[in-house]
């Protein structure tokens, strides 16, 4: 091990031989090392550099500390935390480095509240396929890892992409939109990354939003459709109905209708997914543009997820249609 903590020789090469990886600075206490190791091990590649917590602040404001920043704040303290958190966030910001934050369910609302840039990923309590695959896919797909299980986490990750550009663009169809550009523009740009070209001739436009028009909905009407939906996990294996971004979408939306705010981990509760699964969706339909974050203004601490304006014109389009033809929301 080199002076400044990086891994010489053996499995672990210089930063000039990592090609599409870049090297990793490693965020973690003592008691963690162990498990960040043998997750870099199964990855094999790059060279990396550690420091605890106390360390972090010196290291983050070092030029060029790192391409990806692999921080497990398990069992950390607040104030170590609401020193570090801000520079990993401008970390992430400055020239599009990658950070993976791994956390507890518990500290879910305090650590998104503080994060904001797009390219960080959280990581609640990952298993080891998770962990890998996040590194992997950070590092732009470069490592060793050949195991089955690793790489269909990637794959899933890749899926999830595509299935938000789809999300997106649906949503803003039924919301009445003509043209093409109803996106945000990171929207547009994860469209464009999953390969979905819209054919311009047969798009379905739904009738433009009136307030005539609006559906008349109540949040109970909604919550008893979410209900009815987690009755299935009761009759059939779990995970076969799986469907976190429209879960997240019916439960924010009677939120709207109730007035009443979202904290992200009770997100992550409504998506009836693992939430580190719920967190990247989050994190992907924020960037398409259909959620929005809304800081508390009486604790900086915690952060409330809401629909975006366009998703709420599509959520309450989605609801008249429905009631035209008399169905049930499902």
């Amino acid at each position: 091990m080199g002076d400044d903590g990086r891994a010489t020789g053996g499995t672990f090469p210089t930063s000039a031989d990592w090609h599409r990886t870049p090297d990793i600075l490693a965020i973690v206490e003592e008691r963690h090392r162990a498990a960040v190791e043998e997750v870099f091990d199964a990855v094999r590649g790059g060279s990396r550099a550690w420091t605890d917590w106390r360390g972090a602040t010196e290291r983050l404001n070092q030029p060029g500390s790192a391409g990806i920043v692999v921080a497990d704040a398990r069992g950390v303290g607040e104030a170590e935390l609401a020193v570090v958190l801000p520079l990993l966030d401008a970390f992430a910001r400055g020239g599009g480095q990658r950070v993976i934050i791994v956390l507890d369910f518990e500290q879910i609302d305090s650590i998104s509240a503080a994060l904001a840039a797009p390219g960080i990923e959280l990581l609640c309590a990952p298993t080891m396929a998770e962990y890998v695959a996040a590194v992997i896919v950070a590092g732009g797909g470069a490592g060793g890892v050949r195991d089955s299980g690793r790489e269909a986490e990637a794959e899933r990750l890749r899926q999830l992409h595509e299935q938000v550009a789809r999300i997106a663009e649906t949503l803003a169809r039924l919301a009445g939109d003509v043209a093409d550009p109803t996106l945000s523009e990171s929207g547009r740009e994860s469209a464009r990354e999953a390969g979905y070209v819209g054919e311009h001739g047969m798009r379905y436009r739904g009738p433009a939003p009136s307030a005539a028009a609006a559906p008349d909905i109540t949040a109970r009407e909604i919550r008893d459709a979410i209900r009815a939906r987690r009755l299935r996990d009761q009759h059939f294996a779990g995970g076969l109905f799986e469907d976190p971004a429209w879960d997240m979408l019916l439960d924010l939306f009677a939120a709207e209708l109730e007035r009443s705010q979202v904290s992200v981990s009770s997100l992550c509760i409504a998506a009836a997914v693992a939430p580190t699964t719920a967190l990247r969706w989050i994190a992907k339909l924020t960037d398409a543009g259909l959620f929005e974050r809304q800081p508390d203004p009486f604790d900086r601490r915690r952060a409330y997820m809401a629909l975006s304006a366009r998703a709420s014109t599509a959520m309450r389009a989605y609801v008249g249609a429905v009631q035209r033809i008399g169905a049930a929301i499902a």
